[in-house]
């Protein structure tokens, strides 16, 4: 009864939904949205497709519909989910949280750099899905066993910052409609190599694997590779040799501020995966080379932060801004460049 499905959003992609698209067949009877979309989305639960109707994640010829809703020959479906559950079990570990807010619906978590944010190869312990699975082990959307718990998009290990988290089926479907229609307005600080001649600028340019290394993102101008990315960028702060940059990010591709800034000559400070953890900018000789080398001691990690997250909340409609500090060693590395920038 398919003539055309697709599914896009989840690899190489910071954000955790998966979008279809079915043309309903000229033969197909009358019969309930829900129960017909049961029969084509494995894996997906029958409250969770009903909680996405309401949210106004599915749509039928670009309209919201009601559950009840007969679907009707070439009738065209759009669903935006969350991410499908994974086939591994989540071990619930007590591992403290910085909450900044939490309601029946959903929370937000300030994420320390270090912590994987859900278990993968090497990595299936400590994670934020293994605390989380715990903080949220009593609600009934979270015995089911799905393998990232809540979650719609996802921050680097080695960057630190604010995620939202859902409590509900309700809230999954209605963040991921968000995140897919590029709603959410997130913002990042970054420390990059050098000054950018424009203070202020958009990058676009497809991001997908580099063919010479598959944990490396590339950035694909041309657009024949990737998938489509975009990157508002804006000089906070010049330190002659770094600058503290603001990125908002208006689609979420995995390691996308790392990549788009490096493909405009400025990659991130201590970015071992993307060059940063050499000196680019000044010469790498004397008493500058210490200097750098104990900045990169402070920080040895990538210079970014989530630094804060807006979006309407699922129930109550309202739109939602939160903020984060700076951890403490972004703090300590802008403020060593501080003091240096302000010798010279």
């Amino acid at each position: 009864m398919v003539e055309y499905t697709e599914t896009e959003g989840i690899e190489d992609s910071d954000e955790l939904y998966e979008h279809h698209r079915i043309v309903v067949d000229k033969g197909q009877a009358l019969l309930r949205l829900d129960k017909f979309l049961m029969d084509r989305l494995p894996n997906v639960t029958r409250n969770k497709l009903q909680s996405a109707i309401r949210s106004e994640s599915v749509q039928v010829n670009q309209k919201p519909v009601k559950v009840s809703y007969k679907v009707k020959p070439q009738d065209v479906i759009t669903i935006t989910l969350a991410e499908p559950p994974r086939d591994t079990d989540i071990v619930p570990e007590n591992i403290p949280l910085n909450i900044l807010y939490e309601d029946e619906e959903l929370l937000l978590v300030n994420k320390t750099a270090g912590m994987v944010v859900h278990p993968a190869y090497n990595n299936w312990n400590g994670t934020l899905v293994n605390a989380l699975t715990y903080h949220l082990q009593n609600l009934p959307t979270h015995r089911n066993g799905e393998g990232r718990p809540g979650l719609v998009h996802r921050i680097d290990k080695d960057t630190s910052g604010l995620l939202v988290i859902a409590k509900t089926d309700y809230s999954m479907a209605y963040l991921a409609k968000q995140f897919y229609d590029h709603s959410i307005e997130r913002t990042y600080y970054a420390l990059v190599w050098g000054v950018p001649k424009e203070q202020e600028g958009t990058i676009t340019g497809h991001v997908g694997r580099s063919a010479k290394d598959r944990k490396v993102m590339a950035v694909y101008p041309a657009g024949d590779y990737g998938k489509h990315a975009v990157t508002h960028y804006k000089v906070l702060r010049s330190f002659k040799y770094v600058s503290l940059v603001q990125c908002n990010l208006e689609t979420g591709r995995t390691h996308q501020i790392r990549a788009h800034m490096k493909h405009i000559g400025h990659p991130l400070f201590s970015d071992a995966t993307y060059g940063g953890d050499k000196i680019l900018s000044g010469m790498p000789t004397g008493t500058y080379k210490s200097f750098v080398e104990n900045a990169f001691k402070l920080m040895p990690r990538q210079a970014l932060h989530a630094k804060s997250l807006g979006f309407l909340h699922p129930s109550t409609k309202e739109f939602l801004q939160f903020d984060s500090e700076l951890p403490e060693d972004f703090r300590a590395v802008l403020e060593k460049w501080a003091l240096y920038a302000d010798q010279l």
